[in-house]
């Protein structure tokens, strides 16, 4: 047989690589090659016309209509809850104040300031040069002292004193008041008010018409009322419903008149109102903090009188006034007092806040005469200590609620060590306590601090636990503290009085 008999190859099957066989053809890969990936994207941001396609689909609009309802959901439901706490939420009764019960009033004797002048009109002219400034200070309202005779006030009240010329500049005086903003109150205290008796009367009972038609002279010149003493024939039920009949004509609610009734006894006489039970006959009773001396109190005199007066609460409105003798070192201490108790302040004329150098004053003539010279500079800065005090606590009462109409509430409590400081000269165990009372309304808590002793005085921490521990400043005796304050470090300097404005830590407003 032939080698290459057929073309199968050996045994008919062909081999590989031989023509006839599978991949015989030279040309074919002997390695198949694996398939290339498919190439990776790189990311890209979307351009602004991609992006504009994308959020306009109907996927997109349906979020945002979800997140936009889900949010005034939230916001009205916060507004709800925020209404019902407020509402829900107990608030104290706003009581509208009368002018008198908002006034700062300062007593002041116009004779003070006629010395130099020739008495009579310019003497006036120089009281009403200082109204602009009273004003400034705080001052709402005056009482004018020492303007009739006593003598002649029986016969003719609507005549000045001889010191003050004629009626006509007393007219004068008012209006320049009424150009001020000033209200003023005529003083009537321990003058002989009834007139000539009622013929048609009861020929043993006085009759107080001549003194009606008097104050009616007066409130037509704008006096803004009348004080008397609580020894007066004129402070009785009688009398006092006349003057009522008299007040209506001029009254209106910001142009009320009123009565203001000094109290010289330690209990006032109380009027037998059983018939008039809806009718107010008083509206304001001026009581001292301190009784009447000829000797200058104590500083456990004044701590005792003090805590008398914060223990007892009375139906009629009280203006509250120093009264008694003091040594210069507390002066300002109860200044601050009477500055921020319930009720009208009446301010005694001190010539520490009169800044006017125009005029001497007998008053300090008087005291050239038996007081030794003191530094200019001294006095000056005395002053300016003095007014920026009053002008201070007079802003206060003016702008808080809580000074206003806040309840008070006196807190007694003990005091650390008092020989904490090396300058300490005095101590002794009867040394006054510190004095302390609180004036809320609301959540607002103003809390007066007044060391009356001549020591230095730290604060108990467990004094008052129920306190916020923290404050501010709002103003001191000596015009030096300002800023946040603790309770639990605080130290009160000999004499000094604080108020302090109370928060809860993180919480100030």
């Amino acid at each position: 047989m032939p080698l290459n008999a057929g073309d199968t190859g050996y045994g008919g099957v062909p081999g590989p690589g031989l023509s006839g066989g599978a991949g015989g053809s030279e040309t074919e890969l002997l390695l198949i090659p694996e398939p290339e990936p498919d190439p990776v994207q790189q990311w890209r941001p979307m351009t602004v016309e991609e992006l504009e396609v994308t959020a306009g689909g109907p996927g997109w609009r349906k979020a945002r209509c979800y997140l936009v309802l889900l949010f005034w959901v939230a916001w009205a439901a916060v507004l709800a809850t925020s209404i019902a706490v407020i509402t829900m939420s107990p608030r104290p009764v706003v009581t509208p104040l009368r002018w008198w019960q908002r006034a700062v009033f300062y007593q002041l004797q116009p004779g003070l300031f006629m010395e130099e002048q020739a008495e009579g009109p310019e003497g006036l002219n120089a009281v009403c040069e200082r109204f602009p400034y009273l004003r400034s200070l705080g001052i709402g309202a005056l009482i004018l002292e020492g303007l009739f005779d006593k003598k002649a006030s029986r016969l003719n009240l609507t005549a000045a004193g001889k010191n003050f010329g004629n009626s006509a500049q007393v007219q004068h005086l008012l209006a320049k008041s009424n150009e001020a903003d000033l209200k003023v109150v005529l003083d009537l205290c321990e003058l002989d008010l009834l007139g000539p008796q009622d013929v048609a009367g009861n020929p043993d009972e006085p009759s107080n018409l001549s003194a009606a038609r008097a104050l009616r002279f007066w409130l037509e010149q704008g006096a803004a009322g009348f004080s008397i003493c609580d020894t007066d024939a004129a402070y009785s039920e009688k009398s006092l419903l006349e003057w009522r009949g008299v007040f209506k004509d001029f009254s209106s609610h910001e142009e009320e008149r009123i009565v203001v009734v000094k109290r010289t006894t330690d209990v006032l006489r109380p009027l037998n109102n059983s018939r008039q039970i809806n009718v107010q006959l008083v509206d304001v009773v001026m009581r001292s903090i301190l009784p009447h001396s000829h000797h200058l109190l104590s500083d456990q005199e004044v701590s005792i009188a003090i805590e008398t007066h914060l223990q007892t609460r009375q139906d009629i409105w009280p203006s509250w006034t120093v009264g008694g003798k003091v040594s210069r070192d507390l002066k300002k201490l109860l200044l601050v007092l009477i500055m921020t108790l319930p009720g009208s302040p009446a301010v005694r004329y001190d010539e520490e806040l009169d800044q006017t150098q125009s005029v001497s004053l007998k008053v300090d003539s008087l005291r050239r005469k038996t007081d030794e010279p003191s530094d200019n500079r001294t006095d000056k800065k005395k002053k300016r200590s003095a007014v920026a005090l009053f002008a201070s606590l007079s802003r206060s009462r003016a702008r808080e609620e809580a000074l206003l109409y806040g309840s008070l509430t006196f807190l007694p409590f003990s005091t650390s060590s008092n020989s904490s400081s090396s300058n300490s000269t005095f101590s002794s165990p009867s040394s006054p306590p510190i004095l302390a009372f609180l004036r809320s309304w609301g959540c607002v808590h103003f809390l007066v601090l007044l060391n009356v002793g001549p020591e230095l005085h730290s604060l108990d921490p467990a004094w008052a636990p129920s306190l916020p521990e923290a404050g501010v400043f709002v103003t001191s005796t000596e015009m030096d503290r300002s800023g946040t304050t603790s309770l639990y470090t605080l130290k009160l300097q000999p004499h000094e009085a604080i108020v302090i404005k109370l928060f809860e830590i993180g919480s100030y407003s």
